[in-house]
C-alpha cells in the first residue's frame, strides 16, 4: 500500500479522484485544504487524522510515500517543486502549470530528481477513447487520413467575464493532449479561427496538419449545455472510420457490400460496422471516465513500474500546443 498525500479536498477531488485511491493500493494518509470546512469533512470521510492547511507541511510529514494533488496551476507548479525536492513522486491534475515554460522547469526538476510527475490526462484514459486507440494500434485500421474533435463546456463560469484563462487550462488543453495521442503526431501547421457572441460564450475551431500530413479539426467552446453530451471523436482512414461519442459509445466502420439485392446477406465481421457501449446494470467498475484507469497506472508507476502514463513531459508539450492556439483567438 502506498501512502498518498493529497492535497486539495474541492468537489472534483472528492468526486473523481479520491474514490478511486482504495481500489488501487494507494493509502490517503494526510490531506491539505485552506478550506477548514472542506478538509474536516474528506478527512472524516476517508478516517485520515493527519490534516494541513499549508501544503509544505503535508509535503514534509513524516510516512508519505507520494504526493497527489487537485488544485490549480499556480500551486501545482510549486508543490510539485517542493514535493521533488524532498524526492517524492507525484500525480497531478492537469494544467501542469499556468504556462509552458513553468511546465517545463517542473519537466527538468523531474528528471533531476530521479522521479515521475504523472499529469491527469484522464482522456486516454476514457473507455470510448481506449478501444479507438487500441483498434488504430492493431493494424487493420491502416493509415490514419483525418481526425475531428467536438469538446465543449458551459458559459456557467465564464458568463460576464472576458478572461476565459481557466477556460483554456483545465479544458482545453484535454485535447491539446488527446488529439495527438491519438494520430502518433505532433500538429504542424495550426489555424484558430473564433467566434464570441457575448462575453462568457466563446466558440473555436483550431484546423490543422500534422508532421505527417494528417489533416483535423478541433472545436471547443462554451456554448452548449452541460446537460448533454458535449464529446465526439471521429478518426477517418481508407474506407475505414472511427466514432467516439460521449468517450463511451465507439463504432467502427468498414467497407461492407451493399445486401438489398443478395437474399443471403448477413452480418460480416470482417467488413460490417461493429459498436460497443457500456452495460451500466452489471455491478463492475463504471468509471468510464478514465480517472481510476489513469490512477491504476499512476499507483503502478509509484510502485516502480513501467506504465505508459502521460508526465510532465506530455504535459509541456499540451501546454506548448495549447498556448500557440490561445495566441490567435481574438476575444
Amino acid at each position: 500500500m502506498i501512502n498518498i498525500g493529497w492535497i486539495g479536498c474541492g468537489r472534483h477531488a472528492r468526486q473523481m479522484l479520491l474514490p478511486q485511491m482504495g481500489r488501487n493500493d494507494l493509502r490517503i494518509a494526510a490531506l491539505c485544504d485552506r478550506d477548514t470546512d472542506a478538509l474536516k469533512s474528506t478527512a472524516s470521510e476517508y478516517g485520515v487524522t493527519a490534516v494541513f492547511q499549508d501544503f509544505r507541511d503535508l509535503i514534509n510529514a513524516p510516512g508519505i510515500d507520494a504526493i497527489g494533488m487537485a488544485v490549480g496551476p499556480d500551486l501545482h507548479y510549486a508543490a510539485t517543486l517542493a514535493a521533488l525536492e524532498r524526492g517524492l513522486p507525484v500525480f497531478m491534475e492537469k494544467p501542469p502549470a499556468a504556462t509552458a515554460a513553468a511546465a517545463a522547469e517542473l519537466a527538468r526538476a523531474s528528471d533531476k530528481a530521479g522521479q515521475p510527475v504523472i499529469v491527469g490526462f484522464m482522456k486516454r484514459y476514457a473507455t470510448g477513447n481506449r478501444i479507438a486507440k487500441n483498434v488504430l494500434a492493431g493494424g487493420d485500421f491502416g493509415d490514419i487520413l483525418g481526425i475531428t474533435g467536438a469538446y465543449m463546456t458551459a458559459p456557467t463560469y465564464f458568463v460576464g467575464e472576458p478572461d476565459y484563462t481557466g477556460f483554456f487550462l483545465h479544458h482545453c488543453v484535454h485535447y491539446m493532449d488527446l488529439i495527438p495521442w491519438f494520430v502518433g503526431e505532433d500538429f504542424g501547421d495550426m489555424v484558430v479561427r473564433s467566434s464570441s457572441p457575448e462575453p462568457g460564450k466563446l466558440l473555436l475551431h483550431a484546423n490543422f496538419t500534422t508532421r505527417g500530413g494528417i489533416i483535423g479539426n478541433v472545436v471547443m467552446g462554451t456554448v452548449q449545455s452541460r446537460g448533454t453530451p458535449m464529446e465526439e471523436i471521429r478518426i477517418m482512414g481508407d474506407h475505414a472510420r472511427l466514432h467516439v461519442d460521449n468517450i463511451i459509445n465507439v463504432e467502427l466502420y468498414r467497407d461492407p457490400p451493399f445486401k438489398c439485392d443478395d437474399l443471403s446477406a448477413t452480418l460480416d465481421p470482417a467488413a460490417d460496422t461493429l459498436s460497443w457501449t457500456p452495460n451500466f446494470t452489471a455491478a463492475a467498475n463504471e468509471d468510464h471516465k478514465g480517472y481510476s484507469a489513469l490512477l491504476a497506472d499512476a499507483a503502478a508507476v509509484f510502485r516502480g513500474e513501467n506504465r505508459d502514463v502521460p508526465d510532465v513531459h506530455d504535459g509541456v508539450r499540451a501546454m506548448e500546443r495549447l498556448e500557440r492556439m490561445v495566441a490567435q483567438i481574438d476575444v
